[in-house]
């Protein structure tokens, strides 16, 4: 596996990271509610495990009580501070493109346990669809797509959720996420269940901790980086989990949001 790390100043002290470059979209929706069949799914994702991995995600959490109530803090002040936006995206939402306001699908979490990871719906209705036909059609998008589970310019993204995308605020439903306990404001990016495997010897890494609402990848690159340096800088953020590292991404998360140039 390549280095995806090169060490930057930052304020007088440094972090691992690459150059912040334009965001990648999100995968592939289920809108509002996950089915029962696939959550259950979701559920087995640990069977094909070896006994290393299981074993490894019997204990807390990385950070443990400290890192769980610098989350609850943290996502809970940004959720009565961005209620009221919140509540106006879901009213445009509905207005604009009619529909549930929010779609959850079904992602990973600690120890392999299966939650459902909310967002505010950018898609069109029938995203599904609308992505076979896509596929089909454009052999360089399913390469693409296989690679990465990500495409540019995805056809199914609406006018408005291009533009929740690009001020990142189609994530601010994950505060609630957050405070469920499902995940950290600081961790690997929540993945789908087939994305897993592609962690190789890192899966213990992934399963140690709670996805993050920001991480290492969203400051780092984003979509310039192949799918290798993605799991490069989620092993790295788990194996050298601080309390610091956590304020620094959260600093610059702060600064990415505002260059909106840069967002997904």
């Amino acid at each position: 596996m390549t280095n995806a790390f090169e060490k930057q100043s930052h304020q007088g002290g440094s972090i691992w990271g690459q150059p912040v470059a334009p965001a990648a979209v999100e995968s592939r929706p289920v809108l509002h509610v996950v089915s029962t069949r696939d959550y259950a799914s979701a559920g087995t994702v640990l069977d094909d495990l070896s006994n290393a991995i299981n074993t490894g995600t019997t204990n807390p959490p990385i950070g443990g009580l400290f890192k769980r109530a610098m989350d609850l803090i943290i996502a809970g002040t940004a959720l009565i501070l961005a209620a009221p936006v919140m509540i106006v995206i879901c009213l445009l939402i509905k207005i604009v493109t009619g529909g549930p306001a929010v779609f959850s699908h079904s992602r990973v979490g600690f120890g392999g346990k299966p939650f459902n990871c909310y967002k505010f719906r950018s898609m069109i209705a029938n995203s599904d669809e609308a992505l076979k036909t896509y596929l089909d059609a454009n052999p360089n998008a399913r390469k693409e797509w296989e690679e990465t589970h990500k495409i540019r310019n995805d056809p199914r993204v609406t006018f408005f959720g291009r533009l929740l995308r690009k001020s990142s605020l189609d994530e601010l439903p994950q505060l609630i996420n957050i405070l469920r306990g499902d995940m950290s404001c600081v961790g690997p990016r929540p993945i789908v269940k087939d994305e897993l495997s592609r962690y190789g010897d890192h899966q213990a890494e992934y399963l140690r901790t709670r996805p993050g609402l920001t991480g290492l990848w969203q400051v780092s690159g984003r979509s310039s980086l192949d799918y290798d340096n993605r799991v490069a800088l989620d092993s790295h953020y788990v194996r050298n989990w601080s309390a610091w590292l956590d304020v620094m991404i959260l600093l610059r998360t702060i600064v990415a949001v505002m260059r909106v140039d840069r967002a997904s």
